[in-house]
């Protein structure tokens, strides 16, 4: 029985045919693209749920495609993980702001590039039970199902990432929660954090938040939690 799709989007041959050849022997259907733009046409066809792409492509790059895919209501559930030669803190940032759900630098393991991929598609498959209800906090409203929060009556434009973190906190108001705790909680152990990136996304979210962003509380020198 195949798995779930993927598309992989490197122009570079050598590791598009790697990686190709490495998720196609775990039984995933495997698609790939060497540009931006074949990438943008093959998406609605394809219907991938998962989004392999290096951040330096010719022409449309691996940040404006993340960036289409997150702001389409169509698209914004497909898992995105980018690979770049780039090992620099801040653009790992920019990466996770855009809604990038894991990241990777060259060169990699195939076995760790596998691992990240089942255990973003893995996430996807949990669902149900108490995590799956609606939230309500005052006129906050979290819907886990809908992927949907919204402020009055207004729909609030979040991040995958600045979703779940709040889903996260809102689920244990009170309770207070370091950086690398909230990212375990989120993404997994093995997910290689820096206390920025965490920082870069509350900022993000408490902006979105506006004036309900008293919400989410700094702990000085210990992390964050969800206003009781």
């Amino acid at each position: 029985m195949l798995k779930e799709k993927i598309l992989v989007v490197e122009d570079e041959p050598d590791i598009l045919e790697l990686i190709t050849y490495n998720l196609t022997k775990e039984g995933y259907q495997v698609s790939g693209a060497s540009s931006g733009e074949q990438a943008l046409k093959m998406i609605p066809a394809f219907n991938p749920e998962l989004v392999v792409l290096d951040w330096m492509l010719p022409g449309i790059d691996g940040l404006e495609i993340c960036r289409f895919l997150k702001a389409n209501n169509k698209t914004n559930d497909i898992n995105v993980l980018i690979l770049t030669a780039k090992d620099n803190e801040s653009e790992m940032i920019s990466g996770l702001e855009l809604g990038a759900d894991d990241y990777m630098t060259k060169p990699f393991s195939p076995r760790v590039l596998i691992a990240r991929v089942k255990a973003l598609l893995r996430r996807n498959q949990k669902g149900g039970g108490d995590s799956e209800l609606p939230l309500v906090v005052d006129d906050l409203h979290i819907h886990p199902g809908k992927r949907e929060v919204r402020l009055g009556n207004n729909l609030l434009r979040l991040t995958n990432m600045e979703f779940r973190i709040l889903h996260f906190l809102a689920s244990h108001q009170g309770w207070v929660y370091t950086r690398s705790q909230i990212v375990s909680a989120i993404r997994g152990e093995d997910y290689a954090v820096t206390d920025r990136s965490v920082d870069a996304i509350i900022v993000g979210l408490r902006k979105k938040l506006e004036d309900r962003s008293e919400l989410v509380e700094t702990v000085r020198g210990v992390g964050y939690r969800f206003k009781e």
